[in-house]
């Protein structure tokens, strides 16, 4: 999946879903170390201790993403060096944070994919009850991802797609990236993306029917700009 994705991007990937009718869950997420993750989902709630990670581990299948729910909080990192190191010896292929991380210097040296909203030296000074279904699902912003999904990360963030279908968005994502690079190619080559998407038509056309959108008129066209 990773091979595949990476002559993707997660922008390719929310455009897919929006033509397939697939709900585009998307976070901020930004790249600590690597460039890009894809795996299944091993998701776990962090409730102010790593055991629940060491638990998630033990499920774990090669390959798998480890998608962290800290509720986005800010005031504590909970993912270090440690529990990266361990994810690495499991198997795992990356990590995604709804929350903060540290040891930043220490993680890029072991070299796992990290993403997350950020870095903080202060560890957890709490320890909450650990919900039932802490190794089930994780709340990611808006959004909930289960061991049903997967997730694929780059420089803009983070996607959550469902597994089941997952070739077939991707499939998609391929066929709007060929058409983006084409467009880009001809306007470098001088025809621009007016010209190609024949925007003064569009101005002719609206003007007779106000209700037309352009997202209408570029699915006539064929053009891949919105969607």
């Amino acid at each position: 999946m990773l091979e595949r994705f990476a002559g993707l991007t997660t922008a390719h990937v929310a455009d897919a879903c929006v033509r397939a009718g697939v709900p585009v869950r998307t976070v901020a997420l930004t790249a600590v170390v690597g460039e890009r993750v894809a795996g299944r989902v091993l998701p776990a709630q962090h409730v102010g201790s790593v055991d629940v990670f060491l638990e998630a581990f033990g499920s774990a299948a090669a390959g798998d993403v480890l998608v962290v729910d800290n509720g986005g909080r800010r005031d504590e990192a909970c993912v270090g060096d440690l529990v990266a190191l361990e994810a690495a010896a499991a198997g795992i292929a990356g990590i995604v944070i709804w929350g903060l991380h540290r040891d930043t210097v220490d993680i890029t040296a072991i070299g796992m994919p990290v993403f997350s909203l950020g870095a903080l030296p202060t560890g957890p000074l709490r320890l909450d009850p650990q919900p039932d279904d802490a190794l089930s699902k994780a709340t990611i912003g808006e959004w909930t991802a289960t061991r049903d999904d997967v997730v694929l990360a780059d420089e803009d963030g983070a996607i959550f797609v469902p597994a089941d279908r997952v070739d077939e968005l991707l499939e998609l994502a391929e066929s709007i990236r060929d058409t983006e690079h084409r467009q880009a190619d001809e306007i470098r080559a001088g025809r621009s993306l007016r010209e190609q998407v024949r925007f003064a038509e569009f101005l002719t056309a609206r003007a007779a029917d106000p209700s037309l959108t352009f997202r209408q008129h570029l699915r006539a066209v064929r053009g891949a700009i919105e969607e």
